[in-house]
């Protein structure tokens, strides 16, 4: 009868239960069959309990709290009076004890692998008293374990490397597979291992889990990875045993197995004979199985008649062979070359040699072309000298240039103007003869470097240059100057005979032998009594005085020709003027002053003294002008005053106007602003649209309340009138407030007041106050006297 994976663990759980009672009946039994122990003086009982452990089997399914164990006193007469106590690890959540009778159950599922065992302690009490009748005692439950853990592979999955070609046995790497189950008990955790994939190539001991090869010449170039299973089994590998599996990648590492070959004998590449030094002319490879390392390759030429034409390297990201050229290809002169070259590997492996020699040979032909080719000169520099006393036409020197190509073309040649910009010089087509077309100056440019073209007459494209320096010839063609401009003073209180001066000269021109100048005074000054010329004869001259003292008053300049004859041939002179100025000198003979005028100023007052004084007058007669200026401008404001102000006004009458078609003594649009009168200057260079009559202001007026609520109230109607136009307008009141400064002349007051006043003056005002002459007059004529 075959036993399923839970029948076969409930099986094992109820073995273990009946073992674990047996055990505990004989613990029970020997408890019991302990005899007191007598000693002399007094009597002592020998301890009634001893406990070691009790065993619990894990994994307990059941619904019921599973039974540990017993707790038993030789006191306990069974009628109630012991009471049992559990403490320690678990007690009361997971152990329980029934206080009557001592018997221990477990209340949870235990679990070996989270706690292997618990430490508890027991103790029996008089229910009565509550004292201990026996000493405490402790005791340990351990939990039985079952087979309920597979094997694990902590590390996995593992990843390994072997040499390719590796002998059988070759160990490539160990696996652990660890099991959580009690190593100490039964064989749950006694693992053995087995491959499940990954043979007939590799092999794993089952006892350590290490893996090995276990084929011979395995090649990376046939298969470079391998993935393995590995299972590890716990019960040693026995059925019902629980497994578990990780992965194993191999990959085989590469060795030099395989020798480097060309895919061809033989390689044809065709250049062409214009292709520059140090061009690629081709690539070659030798194919090699391997890599990295045992790929690398070395080429070089062992024959052939392209030694030292061409030469071959190695590109270290390719391996591939690179063919150069090291010198000029010449189809007129070779057509074809050929390469013997072989390729090696740089690291060979012993273990290997017998597989044949790890080299290659091969042929490589390289075949020229012909190019069409620029004319070529004889010389690549011609050198030629010509005399700057040269005519025009004068033939300087030749060049000749041919067609390298088998048709050798005619060849015509000219001159590049952008190295002759000048046009000094021509050259013959045919010839090659170059003559001068300008007059040469060996100052102005001493070598002439030009280039020459050459063209085929059939192909003009191709175009060849030649290079020429023209080097002009000096002649003498320059007179002697002073080499500088010198600024030369004398003392007026010079002694005779002193130096005052050393000269020297210069000359454009460039004698081979170098120059040599001579010094005099010219005809005319050879016999003045101030000065006198010394030649020192190493192309300089000392100037010196003959007389005794100078005088500003009488001269202060002098004006001393001198004549200069230079070595050429023939030679050049020229006369030379030096000026010298009489100044006044310090003791140490240092000039000082060397105007005339400054005997015509102040004493202690210079001319520059003079002119700072003027600067300074000039610059106070400017400032004055400004502030005078300045101040007209401010007498003249910008801004109006009342006075001349032009604008519309509100203007005050002390009487009552011109009645009702007097239109102008007033303007209602000034009412805009009862409480401020405009006052507002206006500013002079702004000109107002509308000019008024000039009318007397007024600064303020009374604040008017009674006229502004009337304002108020007439502005909010119109804002409110849907009739009102849609732009803003001028509102005008006909409401004078109560605000006037005329008193009323209302004639119901004049009738109730006994008022003296006389009225008769109104007969004078006109006939529009004849009216009121007549009411309120006094004369014969009145109607109420």
């Amino acid at each position: 009868m075959k036993l399923g994976k839970v029948e076969f663990c409930h099986f094992l759980q109820i073995i273990a239960l009946f073992l674990c009672l047996s055990g505990m009946n004989q613990a029970e039994l020997s408890r019991s069959r302990s005899k007191p122990y007598f000693q002399s003086g007094r009597t002592r009982t020998k301890r009634s309990w001893v406990w070691n452990q009790f065993f619990v089997l894990e994994e307990y399914m059941g619904t019921d709290p599973l039974y540990v164990g017993k707790l038993h006193s030789d006191v306990d007469k069974g009628d109630g009076s012991i009471k049992y106590i559990l403490s320690g690890e678990g007690a009361s959540s997971i152990f329980i004890i029934d206080e009557n009778t001592g018997d221990i159950h477990a209340t949870k599922r235990l679990d070996r692998e989270e706690q292997a065992y618990y430490t508890l302690r027991a103790q029996a009490l008089d229910r009565l008293t509550n004292k201990p009748v026996e000493p405490e005692s402790e005791f340990v439950i351990k939990i039985q374990d079952i087979n309920d853990n597979e094997p694990k592979f902590l590390d996995g999955p593992y990843t390994a490397g072997v040499p390719e070609m590796s002998p059988v046995g070759t160990s490539v790497v160990q696996v652990t597979a660890t099991d959580a189950d009690d190593p100490t008990y039964g064989n749950s955790a006694r693992v053995v291992y087995s491959i499940l994939q990954g043979q007939p190539y590799f092999s794993v001991e089952p006892k350590t889990g290490v893996i090995k090869t276990a084929l011979p010449n395995m090649d990376r170039e046939a298969k470079d990875q391998y993935l393995l299973v590995i299972q590890a089994k716990d019960m040693v590998g026995q059925n019902g045993g629980l497994s578990g599996t990780t992965s194993v990648t191999v990959t085989l590492t590469d060795v030099n197995d395989n020798p480097p070959r060309f895919p061809r004998r033989s390689y044809q590449y065709n250049v062409p004979e214009s292709l520059p030094v140090a061009s690629v002319v081709a690539r070659i490879k030798a194919a090699d199985a391997d890599v990295g390392p045992n790929a690398e390759m070395e080429y070089k030429i062992v024959d052939g008649d392209g030694l030292g034409v061409f030469k071959i390297s190695v590109d270290k990201d390719t391996q591939e062979g690179i063919i150069t050229i090291q010198k000029e290809l010449d189809f007129e002169a070779k057509t074809s070359y050929t390469l013997r070259i072989e390729a090696a590997n740089m690291h060979v492996d012993p273990r290997f040699l017998s597989l044949g020699p790890f080299s290659d040979m091969t042929t490589v032909k390289i075949i020229v072309e012909d190019v069409d080719e620029p004319p070529v000169f004889t010389s690549r520099l011609y050198s030629m000298v010509v005399s700057e006393a040269a005519k025009v036409g004068t033939i300087i020197g030749t060049v000749a240039a041919h067609d390298p190509d088998a048709s050798n073309s005619p060849v015509r040649y000219s001159i590049d103007r952008n190295t002759d910009l000048e046009r000094y010089f021509n050259i013959d087509a045919n010839s090659g003869v170059i003559t001068t077309a300008k007059s040469l100056d060996r100052e102005t440019n001493a070598v002439h470097n030009i280039t020459v073209l050459a063209m085929e007459s059939q192909n003009p494209a191709q175009i060849g240059r030649g290079y020429v320096a023209i080097t002009i010839l000096d002649i003498n063609d320059n007179a002697p100057e002073f080499a500088m401009e010198y600024e030369t003073t004398v003392c007026e209180n010079a002694q005779p005979g002193q130096v005052i001066q050393k000269i020297s000269a210069i000359d454009k021109d460039d004698p081979p032998n170098g120059h040599q100048f001579y010094f005099s005074l010219t005809a005319e000054a050879a016999n003045n009594h101030n000065f006198t010329l010394q030649d020192n004869k190493d192309n300089t001259a000392t100037v010196l005085t003959r007389r005794n003292g100078f005088r500003r008053q009488e001269q202060s300049v002098f004006y001393l020709p001198i004549y200069i004859v230079d070595s050429g041939s023939p030679s050049l002179s020229s006369t030379n003027t030096l000026t010298i100025r009489v100044c006044d000198c310090d003791a140490d003979g240092i000039a000082q002053t060397c105007n005339a005028e400054a005997y015509i100023l102040p004493a202690g007052l210079s001319t520059g003294a003079l002119i700072a004084i003027l600067a300074c007058v000039l610059t106070l007669l400017v400032l004055v002008l400004l502030i005078v200026t300045m101040r007209r401008r401010k007498k003249e404001p910008l801004i109006f005053d009342e006075e001349r102000d032009i604008r519309e006004n509100i203007v005050r009458y002390d009487d009552e106007g011109g009645g009702e078609e007097d239109t102008e003594a007033f303007d209602m649009a000034a009412l805009r602003n009862l409480n401020i009168i405009r006052d507002t200057k206006t500013r002079r260079d702004v000109t107002p649209e509308i000019q008024f009559l000039s009318r007397p202001t007024f600064k303020s007026i009374p604040d008017n309340v009674i006229f502004r609520e009337f304002i108020w109230e007439r502005l909010k109607e119109a804002d409110v009138d849907p009739c009102a136009p849609p732009y803003d307008s001028l509102q005008t009141y006909a409401f004078e407030g109560n605000g006037s400064v005329a008193e009323s002349l209302s004639s119901l007051d004049s009738i109730s007041s006994n008022s003296d006043q006389n009225y008769d003056y109104l007969s004078d005002w006109g006939p529009r106050f004849k009216r009121l002459a007549d009411m309120y007059g006094t004369g014969p004529d009145c109607l109420y006297s």
